[in-house]
């Protein structure tokens, strides 16, 4: 029998995102303010035309679904901007019970002669902390029947730049202007994962881990391994883009390159056809052991279901995501926004959407659920993370109880 969840249930239950980009997640009214603040021109000063000719319902491709962030990015080039906008963020997470989040972002995109990486990052963190404390001290949290909040950081390079994404990236280009650009851009993550060790280790900023965003196809994670040496070297964490707009190779790399702990997306896993190495003569093959790798790590896919159905529109129907199998596989999988503005979704709707077209049992809703917080890059010493995993898990099954929803296991 089809199991079924009430609205409220699904906004009460403890929930994390994983996956989330702050400049993709700006409210539309904020970006409205900030661009009249800043003078940045936009195709509308009205959130109904931005909605309209900007963050769209349905994208023809990856490179219109980015679109929207040269609007983002260039309003958040002040500490008060970027201040701002982390604050709010944090607060549209807590009003729709999500108690754990890992926000992402690149801060060598908002670097310029105002604004060095330690006030980028700060600016960020600051306002993140002034909402999580604010969010703890309600009576619910204060009193202990309800888990706290929490957060952590994310910081991405960029798998490739150029001229006039921001004026950090402009002065690295000239810089080095007479080397290749992949060494340019191999040297860039370098440079962010040095940074993220003194804001982490100096300034007690919880950045937790690093991650490569932008195009796959022809920068292959490879080109950043130098940077994710350093960064396992140094105890962070590592989450990579991979498998959204390319095939298994690609989350392969991520894993055995990388020392991924969890995959961004990873849409196409299964996608023996766009394997493209040669000697892979039994593609079948290769996905399955890969398939058995991910899952016998307990590596997490992070799954965006409304931004990949945007990013790729021969998906046609959610029915046909790489979800469905991933469940199948008993593959570790958490449900993410991506871009809360630009997908137009919350994590209460990717819940929902799940649950519409894969039927979600009670106990494999549980596991994906709990599998947020547990495969979390929890900022804080194990000891205080498990114990925190244990009161969510409690007040997970109490709202279970509450509205009647079995929690039986697979």
């Amino acid at each position: 029998m089809r199991a079924t969840y009430s609205a409220e249930f699904i906004r009460r239950i403890p929930k994390t995102d994983l996956h989330v980009h702050l400049d993709g997640s700006i409210r539309v009214s904020t970006l409205i303010e900030l661009a009249r603040e800043a003078r940045v021109a936009l195709p509308s000063e009205t959130d109904e035309g931005l909605n309209h000719l900007v963050f769209k319902d349905c994208y023809n491709s990856l490179e219109e679904y980015l679109q929207g962030f040269k609007y983002t990015v260039a309003v958040l080039q002040t500490p008060e901007a970027l201040e701002r906008v982390a604050y709010e963020f944090a607060w549209d997470n807590f009003r729709e019970g999500v108690r754990y989040f890992e926000v992402r972002f690149a801060p060598q995109l908002h670097i310029n002669a105002r604004q060095n990486i330690e006030t980028v990052v700060e600016s960020v963190n600051r306002g993140l902390a002034r909402a999580t404390k604010e969010f703890n001290e309600t009576e619910a949290i204060r009193s202990g029947a309800e888990p706290e909040a929490h957060y952590a950081i994310i910081a991405c390079a960029m798998r490739a730049f150029f001229k006039g994404m921001s004026e950090y990236y402009n002065a690295f280009l000239e810089l080095h202007r007479f080397s290749k650009h992949k060494r340019i851009y191999h040297l860039a993550s370098l440079e962010l994962v040095q940074a993220m060790i003194k804001l982490r280790d100096e300034l007690g900023i919880p950045v937790v881990a690093l991650d490569i965003a932008g195009p796959e196809a022809g920068f292959p994670p490879h080109d950043h391994e130098d940077a994710f040496d350093l960064a396992h070297h140094n105890f962070f964490k590592k989450t990579v883009h991979a498998g959204e707009a390319y095939g298994p190779e690609s989350i392969f790399e991520a894993i055995t390159r990388l020392h991924a702990d969890r995959i961004g997306h990873g849409y196409h896993l299964f996608s023996t056809e766009l394997i493209t190495d040669a000697s892979i003569r039994d593609r079948e093959r290769y996905v399955r052991n890969l398939c058995e790798y991910i899952a016998d790590r307990r590596i997490t896919i992070e799954v965006c279901l409304t931004s990949n159905l945007q990013t790729n529109p021969q998906i046609a129907d959610i029915r046909r995501h790489a979800f469905q199998r991933m469940c199948e596989e008993r593959l570790s999988v958490t449900l993410c926004t991506d871009n809360r503005t630009v997908s137009k979704t919350t994590v209460s709707r990717e819940i929902a959407l799940a649950i519409e077209a894969f039927d979600l049992s009670p106990g494999l809703l549980r596991d994906i659920i709990i599998y947020g917080f547990k495969r979390s890059f929890f900022p804080r010493p194990y000891r205080e993370k498990r114990a925190y995993v244990r009161r969510v898990i409690d007040f997970y099954d109490g709202c279970a109880a509450a509205w009647g929803v079995g929690i039986q296991r697979r």
